[in-house]
């Protein structure tokens, strides 16, 4: 082990176990979404079921990413971080063997809990071994494995698939394998400050953990399904969320430490990294269901069709990053808003099952440009803003609204879409079984997706025009005197 050290630097070994669970995450996402059409009909399960396997994921890494990032900065990054590669790797090896779709909801959201280990420390990770001046590249660097996953991800989906579904699950396991030993061998902890004495937030984390489960719950059943019933579930999540904010202020270490938000800069960053993962975090999930359901495209050739995203994240984000370290971060961070809410209003008005695919791809690929010269400064400027004994918490409040946002975006999007189409023909377009539907069947589908396009714009102009108010942070030193 020392032989390694000695002949490689250590920022150069983190970065690249923080590229493989970037890039193994990213592609766990695009080989589930290219399958949806092929598992509804495969587990002959209801649409809500079936949004579920893909949510179960997302909510439960947004559940515990913030206990993670506490963690982290109590017990250290590396140990959490290898029991998050270990626990997705076991999680995705089960999964394949199940067509139970609770048990496989379930086995999904315990992929969540490993993903949660991973994603609240990877910036963590990466910002303790780089100096700041060389921070942006490194997260440049993970960000562009996110782009190379994400590219990759539908392809390989679409050819598992016709293999059988459960191969988008047994896919993660070799790559799942080779990061847990890479993490337990290379990493190591290098934060100089860490609170292993403070107590444990056990009520802040029960008051947000079940807030939070219940208000997706009700708004994923509402949206989808029917509002009948499910007053109580938004009811009690809203209540327990707001009793998350009012403990959060009064415990001695909390879960999340409301005090970094007293920096305006950070607050307003981290406001952008969640209106920006509502605008784009539907655009793949919308799309899959435009390609196989509307167009009736195969899932392979549908997982190419939605590279244009990938390539533009690819292209964009290496460069950000690099530039990130030599010029005002929020001017790339204005420039990649600005373009990602043009791209999705181009979309919204031009889309239809005519509408040529080299137009859609530019506009897709415009909107994978805008999210990477977005994504890489956003991360520099909030991990950079923090005191290191504080970053696995700041990392955690990124992955948090990143998450959340995600979820937010995909019920909400879809809601609009079901909303429009009769119930009958919506089952066939998500089934993908649309091909012998009269065109004119399909018009409310394609209206409901444009009008989703064009939610997903106006949230998106929002967020750009936060990126003109954010003023320059304050330093980790003073940022830190003010959370004490």
């Amino acid at each position: 082990m020392s032989t390694l050290h000695e002949k490689f630097s250590y920022k150069w070994l983190a970065l690249s176990v923080t590229s493989l669970g970037a890039l193994m995450a990213s592609m766990n996402s695009g080989t589930l979404i290219i399958a949806l059409p092929t598992l509804l009909r495969d587990l002959h399960t209801t649409l809500l079921s079936l949004i579920w396997i893909l949510l179960a994921y997302n909510v439960t890494q947004t559940v515990f990413v913030l206990n993670v990032g506490r963690l982290s900065d109590m017990l250290g990054r590396k140990r959490l971080y290898v029991l998050g590669f270990g626990v997705f790797t076991l999680a995705s090896l089960l999964a394949g063997f199940t067509a139970h779709v609770p048990l496989l909801i379930a086995l999904r959201a315990l992929q969540g809990v490993g993903g949660a280990f991973m994603l609240a420390n990877s910036s963590a990770i990466v910002t303790d071994a780089f100096p700041k001046k060389e921070l942006g590249f490194a997260i440049g660097t993970n960000q562009m494995m996110v782009a190379v996953g994400a590219i990759l991800g539908p392809i390989i989906g679409g050819a598992l698939t016709a293999l059988g579904w459960q191969w988008v699950f047994w896919f993660n396991v070799p790559l799942g394998i080779l990061g847990t030993l890479w993490a337990a061998f290379t990493l190591r902890d290098l934060a100089s400050k860490q609170d292993r004495n403070d107590a444990f937030d056990w009520w802040g984390n029960l008051t947000y953990a079940a807030g939070f489960a219940l208000l997706m719950i009700g708004l994923s059943q509402g949206g989808i399904e029917s509002w009948n019933g499910v007053l109580g579930y938004l009811v009690v999540g809203v209540a327990a969320l707001a009793l998350f904010t009012v403990i959060e202020g009064r415990v001695r270490a909390p879960m999340l430490d409301l005090r970094l938000f007293r920096d305006r800069a950070f607050t307003l960053n981290n406001a952008t990294v969640f209106l920006n993962a509502v605008s784009r975090m539907a655009l793949t999930f919308l799309f899959v269901f435009y390609f196989q359901g509307g167009k009736g495209i195969d899932a392979v050739v549908a997982g190419i069709m939605l590279a244009p995203v990938a390539v533009g994240l690819l292209i964009a984000s290496p460069v950000a990053g690099r530039l990130s370290d030599r010029m005002d971060p929020r001017t790339l961070i204005q420039w990649g808003l600005v373009l990602g809410t043009l791209a999705l209003a181009g979309i919204a008005v031009s889309l239809s099952l005519s509408t040529p695919y080299w137009l859609i791809a530019a506009l897709m690929f415009v909107a994978g440009v805008g999210n990477g010269l977005f994504n890489s400064p956003n991360s520099s400027l909030i991990m950079g803003s923090v005191a290191p004994d504080r970053r696995g918490v700041a990392a955690g409040v990124r992955s948090l609204l990143m998450s959340v946002g995600g979820v937010v975006a995909i019920i909400f999007t879809l809601s609009i879409v079901v909303s429009a189409v009769p119930r009958d023909i919506m089952l066939q377009v998500f089934s993908g079984l649309s091909s012998t539907l009269p065109a004119a069947t399909l018009n409310p589908f394609i209206d409901g997706l444009k009008t989703a396009f064009w939610m997903l714009a106006g949230v998106s102009a929002v967020s750009a025009a936060l990126a003109y108010v954010i003023p320059a942070p304050r330093p980790a030193g003073v940022t830190a005197q003010a959370a004490d």
